[in-house]
C-alpha cells in the first residue's frame, strides 16, 4: 500500500526534473555569484560553511548568477571506509564526475547550471563531499563560463599586487603561504590559483590553509601556535594529515583579485643549502616550465593568451632556506 505513490510518482516523473526546490543561498566566488538550491539543511551549511565569509571576487559585470542544485540521493553507498575517487565523464557539452551511482556531479558550461547528488553516507565525509564534489562543480563552471586559466599553485600579494608560486608537491607552497600570511602578506589561496588570460587577475578561494603539523617547527608566536594546531586535522587521500586552518577566522589579510606582478617557482633546499636563493628565469625556459607543470591549465583555450601575457612578468626560482622566513622576506622584496 505505501508503495502505490511511490511508483505512481515515479511513473509521472521519472527524471526527478519536478523536485521540491527548498532554499537557496548565494555566495560570491572566483568573480561570479552563484546560488546553491536545495532541500537538504546539510548540503547548504556545507556550503556556506566552504564560501560564507570570503572576500568579494568580482571579475564579470554580469549579474546572473551560475546556479547548483544539490540533491541527497535516495540510494545508499555501497563502500565502506572513505569514498572511491571521482573519475571524470564528459560528452554531449556536459562535464561530469562520478564516484558511483549515488554520488556525482553534472555540469552544463554553456548554461551556467551543475547538479551535485550525494548520499546520506557520503555527508558522513565532508571533507570528500566539499572538495571533490562541490568544488569539482564551482571551480568549472566558474572556470569555462569566464575563460580562466586553472593554474595549481598558491598566491600571495600586497596592495593589490600578487605573486603566483608554484612548485611540485613538497615543494613548500603551503609553507610559504602560512608564513606570508603571518608576516602580513595577503593570500588569496594555497592550491588553486584561477587567472583571466588577458588581464592576468587573479583570483582563488581563501577559505583554508593546510599545514602539516611539522610545520608548527617554525611558528614561534604562541597565539599562532595555538590557533593553528586547534584547527581540525584531514587526511588527504595519499595518508598525509594535515591541520585545516580556517583563514576565516584568525588573523590571516584574504585577499581580493590580485594583478600577477610576477611567478616563483619554488624548489626544496638541498642538503648544502643553508640560506635561501633567487634568481631570474628566462622567457624560455618559463614557458617550457609552465607547460609541463601544469598540463590541464595548457589544455584550456585561453593559454595561448595566457602565455603571451605572461612573457611580460618577472620570473624567478626560489631554493628555499632553512627557514621560511628568508623566503618570505625575499617574496616581499618582490612585492615591495
Amino acid at each position: 500500500m505505501t508503495s502505490e505513490p511511490e511508483t505512481s510518482d515515479l511513473l509521472a516523473d521519472p527524471f526527478l526534473e519536478r523536485p521540491a526546490r527548498g532554499r537557496s543561498v548565494e555566495h560570491w566566488i572566483l568573480g561570479r555569484r552563484f546560488r546553491f538550491t536545495s532541500e537538504s539543511e546539510a548540503l547548504l551549511a556545507l556550503v556556506d560553511a566552504t564560501y560564507a565569509g570570503l572576500p568579494p571576487h568580482a571579475l564579470s559585470a554580469d549579474p546572473t548568477p551560475l546556479q547548483i542544485e544539490l540533491r541527497v540521493a535516495s540510494l545508499r553507498s555501497e563502500w565502506a571506509g572513505e569514498p572511491p575517487p571521482v573519475h571524470m565523464q564528459s560528452g554531449a557539452g556536459l562535464l561530469c564526475g562520478v564516484v558511483d551511482a549515488a554520488n556525482y556531479v553534472v555540469i552544463s558550461p554553456a548554461t551556467g547550471h551543475a547538479l551535485i547528488v550525494a548520499s546520506a553516507d557520503m555527508l558522513a565525509f565532508p571533507y570528500h563531499l566539499r572538495y571533490e564534489l562541490i568544488e569539482f562543480a564551482v571551480f568549472t563552471l566558474a572556470t569555462r563560463v569566464q575563460g580562466l586559466i586553472p593554474l595549481h599553485g598558491a598566491c600571495l600579494g600586497l596592495n593589490g599586487r600578487g605573486l603566483l608560486i608554484m612548485g611540485g608537491s613538497g615543494a613548500g607552497k603551503s609553507t610559504l603561504a602560512l608564513h606570508g600570511m603571518l608576516e602580513g602578506l595577503e593570500l588569496l589561496a594555497e592550491d588553486a590559483v584561477f587567472v583571466h588570460a588577458e588581464s592576468l587577475r587573479a583570483t582563488g578561494v581563501p577559505n583554508y590553509l593546510h599545514v602539516r603539523q611539522d610545520g608548527l617547527a617554525w611558528v614561534d608566536d604562541a597565539q599562532y601556535r595555538q590557533w593553528i594546531s586547534s584547527s581540525p586535522t584531514i587526511t588527504r587521500r595519499s595518508g598525509v594529515e594535515k591541520f585545516e586552518i580556517d583563514l576565516r577566522h584568525g588573523p590571516a589579510r584574504l585577499a581580493a583579485p590580485l594583478a600577477l606582478a610576477g611567478i616563483v617557482f619554488v624548489a626544496s633546499p638541498g642538503p648544502a643549502t643553508t640560506t635561501a636563493q633567487l634568481r631570474p628565469v628566462g622567457r624560455e625556459g618559463v614557458a617550457a616550465r609552465l607547460a609541463v607543470e601544469q598540463p590541464y591549465a595548457a589544455s584550456q583555450q585561453g593559454w595561448v593568451t595566457f602565455m603571451h601575457e605572461v612573457a611580460r612578468l618577472k620570473t624567478f626560482e626560489l631554493i628555499r632556506g632553512r627557514h621560511p622566513l628568508e623566503s618570505v622576506r625575499m617574496l616581499r622584496q618582490l612585492l615591495d
